[in-house]
């Protein structure tokens, strides 16, 4: 079967690769962009196959009062878009308002819709965890320590996904929800662009980082979270939150990969930093950073996230790509690009 998709967001990271997916499924797409006319912008979703006969790109703007309703005649929407930045100068109005607001703007603009039989919502596990604390999280979790001043991005996804479930409690739509949770998405891309994911590997493989510290993220391939979006169109697949994460890698596993692999050129950061001292160092040291990223570091440093994928890989039949691959294929990307120096032959 196929359906006829609102995806918003379509030129974001995730969204490239959905669009990609949802074409090659033989799925008709409505991608929503803030100007059509940016050819410069649109250029890699129009050429890929099936874009010709099966791809609309029609202008839509978060901030706008209602920016979908005028193209919600579909089956499907999948909202994508939503600000995605560790820094900036007002975290409720640079993040949290078009989060929330863009939801509730495609929710509404679905309800209104005769045809919508399911809202798809790409949320993040900063939705289900602002600080790893060593319980395994499950789809039961929620962030619930987040802030304003308390990485307020977390806050942003977390406030836009309680908004979503909130209207699904209160509206009773005529459509169902299916949340995605990712946890740190990477891989290759299909413009030069780099997502925020992707340039943590890029600023570790430039010399960015001075030392070898005590982070461990959750990573997850972007080929897979298209796949997870793909999935989610099946009426089968039972509404719910879904976290869609592949495993873990910590800061030393990378820079040792990235050794073998040829990257870094001298680069690397050889000082270890990730012992008891060495974080508490770290944490200190965060305080001369930026709002955001500091926030991050003091709730990130020296803790590893740990997580269930079984109901993802149960409901929606999904494999994924161990992380190391994820990062050997997000390098070799971010090399042809040119954000980092290719590897010594």
């Amino acid at each position: 079967m196929t359906d006829s998709i609102l995806l918003s967001g379509a030129t974001g990271f995730i969204a490239g690769h959905a669009i990609e997916s949802l074409l090659a499924a033989g799925h008709r797409v409505r991608g929503t962009v803030r100007d059509p006319a940016q050819t410069d912008r649109t250029a890699h979703l129009r050429a890929m196959p099936g874009a010709e006969e099966r791809l609309e790109l029609v202008a839509a703007d978060l901030t706008d009062d209602d920016p979908f309703s005028a193209h919600a005649d579909v089956d499907v929407a999948l909202h994508m878009a939503s600000p995605y930045v560790l820094n900036v100068t007002d975290p409720q109005r640079d993040l949290v308002d078009p989060a929330v607001q863009g939801t509730l703007s495609m929710l509404t603009a679905a309800a209104a819709s005769k045809r919508v039989r399911r809202v798809v919502l790409t949320s993040s596990m900063a939705a289900i965890t602002d600080q790893p604390d060593g319980r395994i999280l499950t789809e039961e979790d929620w962030n619930a320590r987040s802030s304003l001043t308390r990485n307020p991005y977390y806050y942003s996804k977390t406030m836009a996904e309680r908004a979503a479930w909130d209207f699904m409690e209160r509206d009773k739509p005529g459509f169902d929800l299916v949340v995605i949770n990712p946890f740190m998405v990477i891989g290759p891309a299909h413009t030069d662009a780099i997502n925020t994911s992707n340039q943590v590997l890029a600023d570790i493989a430039t010399g960015r980082y001075p030392a070898i510290m005590a982070l461990e993220w959750g990573f997850v391939d972007v080929r897979d979270v298209a796949a997870a979006h793909v999935a989610a169109l099946d009426p089968d697949v039972p509404s719910g939150r879904y976290i869609c994460a592949s495993g873990n890698m910590d800061m030393a596993q990378i820079v040792d990969l990235m050794r073998r692999e040829g990257y870094g050129r001298g680069k690397l950061p050889k000082l270890r930093l990730a012992g008891r001292f060495g974080t508490a160092l770290m944490r200190l040291a965060s305080r001369t950073q930026p709002a955001g990223v500091g926030s991050y570091l003091r709730t990130h440093l020296g803790r590893a996230p740990h997580f269930d994928n079984s109901k993802i890989r149960r409901e929606m039949g999904l494999t994924f790509r161990p992380p190391e691959e994820s990062v050997t294929d997000a390098l070799a990307d971010l090399a042809a690009r040119g954000h980092v120096p290719a590897p010594r032959a």
